[in-house]
């Protein structure tokens, strides 16, 4: 079977997008499709699907052929695509497996409206929080370099996490500015970026500084590139949650 597609990256991380508005594309061999040196090589796969109460469908796939949670940059990238085909021109909203969000786009920077969160487990220097992803943060002074794979691939295989599986993050926060690597679930290994992680992280530097209520901006530098959050904190819930950067589209084929 001919499939369509176009690849997309958002600070590094990268994504195969199929249009499957009209349900011809079941069952893709969708670890072959992401494979870097079998297929087109990808972070994940999304298809653009029709829902009769949203202006799309996100579906996404972890490069292991696993249907994932969600995926921010993912579903910045996916936003920008339905764009470029007209389905909408400022502002849509969409269904994802997390529930429904927001999507905004000004050239190539596009935001999107993340779920509230309103729980965070915290142990010393380490937090396990979702934001519609499951994260493991980790606070550190200095990062690791060469140890940080070997260090987070333990954390996530470790017997607390190793059957549902979460992505581990390492933080360093100066002030509103982030420094974070990231080892996602699904790849198995470390992301350029990873918008949910990154979301995750803004939260984490606020409680671990104990921030005052009301609407707060961080700006996170990623192995891939530079996203920004902000978000709105009251009685313990952040609400209004945007992860914001860029979207592009790298090239369009067939296979």
């Amino acid at each position: 079977m001919e499939i369509k597609f176009t690849k997309y990256q958002g600070t590094g991380n990268d994504f195969v997008i199929i249009d499957n508005r009209d349900g011809k594309y079941q069952n893709l061999k969708v670890d072959r499709i992401c494979d870097r040196k079998f297929g087109i090589g990808g972070d994940g796969l999304m298809l653009l699907e029709n829902h009769p109460n949203y202006d799309f469908k996100m579906a996404y796939y972890n490069s292991d052929g696993a249907l994932s949670s969600m995926c921010g940059n993912g579903g910045r990238c996916l936003v920008h695509f339905a764009h470029s085909l007209g389905i909408f021109k400022g502002e849509c909203t969409f269904i994802a497996i997390d529930g429904e969000h927001v999507g905004r786009i000004e050239g190539d920077q596009v935001s999107l409206k993340m779920n509230n969160v309103e729980s965070l487990e915290q142990i010393q220097n380490t937090f396990v929080l979702d934001t519609g992803s499951p994260h493991y943060i980790k606070l550190i002074t200095a990062m690791p370099n060469e140890t940080f794979v070997a260090e987070a691939r333990e954390i996530r295989l470790s017997p607390k996490f190793k059957k549902e599986g979460i992505n581990v993050n390492f933080i360093k926060v100066t002030n509103n500015l982030i420094e974070i690597r990231t080892f996602e679930r699904g790849v198995e290994d470390e992301t350029l970026s990873c918008g949910t992680g990154v979301t995750a992280a803004a939260i984490v530097a606020h409680a671990a500084q104990n921030k005052e209520p009301g609407e707060h901006l961080y700006n996170i530098q990623s192995q891939g590139g530079k996203l920004t959050v902000k978000f709105q904190y009251t009685d313990n819930v952040y609400s209004n949650v945007w992860l914001i950067g860029p979207a592009k589209k790298v090239f369009t084929g067939e296979i």
